[in-house]
């Protein structure tokens, strides 16, 4: 096996001295994991650093071997959260949900375009809500996306203002007001395509999304949530 792609390294694990276990998220194979030899090398520190955008030639004499790397540095994108806690925060997350989630060796397709928008666009000042589309759409890439085409109660398509954790089905106003405590609220942000939303939905899309990601998919494989998703809407001012 052999090819070139390019993608965000998302993963780090040290091998043995010098070298290093090496996750990318790469625009037309997915997800692949390889070995990257002497890259703890002082000329390679600001090369493999979590968020970074690299080339990689991957390669392998055997398929069921683990791929060697060989990379290059396109866009240092890890500066863009040093100094920011909140970004540091969301930065974790994004790579702990794409370790964890993505197959590997698939090709991402239409998925891709909110990874490469939340790293190209982390230093405008709605950097979060891009995160929220990627989320969101996670689920959906996953097989476990939302129903919000109409209410699941009385069939209507307006006036949607909730989602049932129960079913992941869309609620409106009127059948929902009775249980709005526990249900999530409607992202009508996300279906609208507005990149401006309050930080009320921001937050409130974070949590939803926490809730589903977790029972939909960690829990029902069995999977440990990672911890630094946790609680992220805390961070919304």
């Amino acid at each position: 096996m052999k090819f070139k792609d390019e993608g965000y390294i998302v993963n780090l694990r040290r091998h043995g001295e010098k070298s290093l276990i090496l996750t990318v998220l790469t625009r037309s194979h997915g997800k692949v994991t390889g070995y990257a030899k002497n890259s703890l090398s002082k000329k390679n520190l600001s090369v493999y650093q979590l968020g970074n955008l690299i080339s990689v030639e991957a390669y392998a004499r055997v398929d069921d071997n683990m791929l060697s790397f060989k990379s290059e540095l396109i866009t240092p994108f890890a500066v863009s959260f040093w100094g920011d806690s909140d970004k540091l925060r969301v930065l974790s997350s994004f790579c702990a949900l794409s370790n964890a989630c993505m197959p590997e060796l698939e090709d991402l397709e239409r998925f891709y375009y909110y990874v490469d928008s939340f790293f190209n666009l982390i230093n405008e000042d709605n950097w979060l809500t891009h995160y929220c589309y990627f989320e969101f759409y996670l689920m959906d890439f996953l097989g476990i996306g939302l129903d919000l085409s109409e209410c699941s109660a009385t069939g209507t398509t307006e006036n949607l203002a909730y989602v049932s954790p129960k079913t992941g089905r869309a609620v409106c106003a009127e059948a929902g007001e009775p249980y709005k405590e526990r249900l999530y609220k409607y992202p009508h942000f996300i279906l609208r395509q507005n990149y401006r939303p309050d930080a009320s939905e921001v937050a409130d899309l974070l949590k939803m999304t926490e809730f589903f990601l977790y029972k939909n998919f960690f829990a029902a494989h069995g999977l440990k949530f990672p911890e630094c998703r946790v609680n992220l809407a805390e961070i919304v001012k």
